[in-house]
Parts: structure tokens; sequence; C-alpha cells
């Protein structure tokens, strides 16, 4: 089930120790010994189930109502217990294929929240890449805070052949430019970010000095502008309005700086943190990126369909009303919310 738009490449971000489902959510449910478990499709279609452990039950995240799912089956994955790492390898596994189902063409991994310590964190992501190399398709993004943490990945992607083809890194950034290197010696490509040697942007031009700069050091470095993923940096029109238009600005500037040359992408998903009927918020948004230029989203494709966007009906009433918040023209997204309780956006 691939997008209908193949120019468009799908950073899959669900593989992910941050992720939550709600405990009281339709993904939770006892399985068949009264084990309070994530529920999950797997590979075969059948209901599958994965315990949730007592140390998880024991966080501030479980006692708030939330279960970081993968959290759980990366941490099943590197202990010792067979029973654990195999429920740890599926609930990864029916992940995989469900991503790649729906057009993944890489699927970011991340592993930074397993644990505050640097050894634990290594481990996992050597663990998760190792595993990963046996089952996926397409090629991993290999996502961290931390370059030792994005080196321990790149490594043992190396060592198995890069069986599924040139990985990603995610990401770079000019308060990280060793990271390129690592991009080079490994022959992968990269998303870099438009955030400052200090500090984040602060408007569409600030984006676009950052980004490039940093195309200027991959040049530098000879790694291929098609390999490149510039991330302008989208974030939470719930905090600032202004934000939505910034990304989209920076998007087209640096589109007619650099042509086809080079891709643009982005956290599409993030726009639309804090409001409510989010589909139809990053629906609308993506198109909108899209139209503006960019051909690459880090989003969830199960979420987000590429297929469905592209034949998204920009006259329509409700998608007017987001876009009118997206854009800034809906001051305090009053509209859009009071539109949302009158029912007027399903």
């Amino acid at each position: 089930m691939l997008p209908m738009n193949p120019s468009f490449t799908v950073i899959g971000e669900n593989i992910h120790t941050t992720r939550v489902l709600m405990r009281k959510g339709k993904r939770i449910g006892e399985d068949s010994n009264g084990n309070e478990s994530v529920l999950y499709s797997d590979t075969e279609g059948n209901v599958a189930y994965m315990a949730i452990p007592e140390s998880s039950k024991e966080t501030q995240v479980y006692k708030e109502g939330r279960v970081k799912h993968f959290m759980i089956a990366v941490s099943k994955g590197i202990s010792s217990d067979d029973e654990d790492i195999d429920q740890g390898k599926k609930y990864i596994k029916a992940e995989i294929s469900r991503q790649e189902r729906f057009g993944s063409h890489f699927l970011d991994l991340n592993v930074d929240e397993i644990s505050y310590k640097i050894d634990v964190q290594k481990k996992a992501m050597k663990w998760l890449v190792e595993y990963y190399c046996s089952v996926a398709k397409v090629p991993p993004s290999i996502d961290s805070s931390n370059i030792d943490i994005i080196k321990s990945g790149l490594e043992i992607y190396s060592f198995s052949d890069q069986p599924q083809g040139p990985p990603l890194v995610n990401s770079a950034s000019l308060e990280r430019l060793e990271v390129l290197d690592l991009v080079k010696f490994y022959g992968a490509g990269v998303v870099v970010t438009a955030s400052g040697s200090d500090n984040m942007p602060s408007d569409s031009e600030s984006r676009c000095e950052n980004a490039s700069r940093m195309v200027d050091e991959c040049d530098q470095r000879q790694i291929s502008r098609e390999n490149i993923h510039i991330d302008p940096l989208l974030f939470p029109i719930s905090v600032d309005q202004s934000f939505g238009n910034h990304y989209l600005e920076a998007v087209k500037i640096l589109r007619n700086q650099f042509g086809d040359a080079i891709n643009i992408t982005g956290g599409l998903s993030n726009v639309s943190f804090g409001l409510p009927a989010r589909r139809l918020i990053n629906d609308t948004y993506i198109r909108l990126a899209i139209d503006a230029g960019v051909d690459s989203g880090i989003i969830n494709p199960v979420e987000s369909r590429i297929d469905r966007i592209m034949t998204l009906d920009m006259k329509s009433e409700k998608v007017r009303i987001t876009k009118d918040m997206l854009l800034g023209r809906d001051e305090f997204c009053m509209n859009f919310i009071s539109s949302f309780r009158e029912g007027k956006l399903k």
C-alpha cells in the first residue's frame, strides 16, 4: 500500500521510545493470563499481546495514564528473558511491517529514552539495528540526540553489509557538525536541521541561513546533495501561530535556492500538538507543505496517508477553517476550536 505520490520520501516515525498509548485506550487490555498488555495485530493479522512489565508500572508516565510501548518492546529485546525477547521482537516486527505496508522509504529508530545511561542506550540501539536488519525491507534512519548512539547504530548496520541499502542519519546541525563526518564515512544520507549553533531559529530567514550553512558543510565533505534532507524545523502552532508560516516560507526559499537537487523534510505532525482534530490539521498542513516544495516527511504513514492528502478537497469548509488557523489568520485558533466543538470539522 504505497503513497500515490512516489516522489515523496516517507521517513516513518513510529519506532521511537517516546511513543505513548493511553492506558484507557483500545490498545491496552488483558492477555489470556489476565496481564495488562499492549494489544496489536501481528504480521499474520492475528491479535497479539505484549505484557506490560512491573518496572513500567512504577514509572510516572504509567501512573499518569500512559504507556511507552516501544520503550517496553526495546527493553524486552535487550533483556535476558527468552519470552520477553520474543515479545519485544514480535511487536517491533509488526510495526516495521505496518509502516512498510503504508509506504515508508526509511524507518526512524530512536532509543534515547530507554535509559539515562549511555551504555544502555548504545546497547539498545545496537540490538534494535541488528534485529531490524533481519526483518526490514527498507533502510533505517538512525536517530539520536547523542553522536555516540548514532555511531553505534551505523557500525552495526555497516557490519551487516547494509542489507536494505544506504541508511539515513537523523540528524546533523551546526552544534554537532561531527555527525557529518560519520555520514561521509558510512555512506549515509542525512537530515540536516536549521537549528543554530546555540539556539533555535526565530523566523524563516534564520532557518534558511542555518540550513544553507549546513549544505555548505555537506558540500565540503562531498556528501551528495541528493542524500541531504533539509529540516527547516516545524514547531507547534499551539505555542505560536507564526510557526506554521515560518516553516512554509523557509521551504519556499530553500526550494528556490537549491532547486530539485536537494530534499526538504520535517517532523510535519509537530504542527498539531496540543490541538484537537489532529489528523485533519496534519493532512491540511502536509498538503500545504508539499505545495510549498516539501518532498520528504518524518511522519506516521498509517495516520498521514499521502494518497488521501493529495486528494484532499482544499475548498471544503473544514479544510478552509483549518488552513486559516495554520496560516495565522485565526487568532488564538478560536474559530477552529469553536468549529470543532460545533462538529463542523468531522
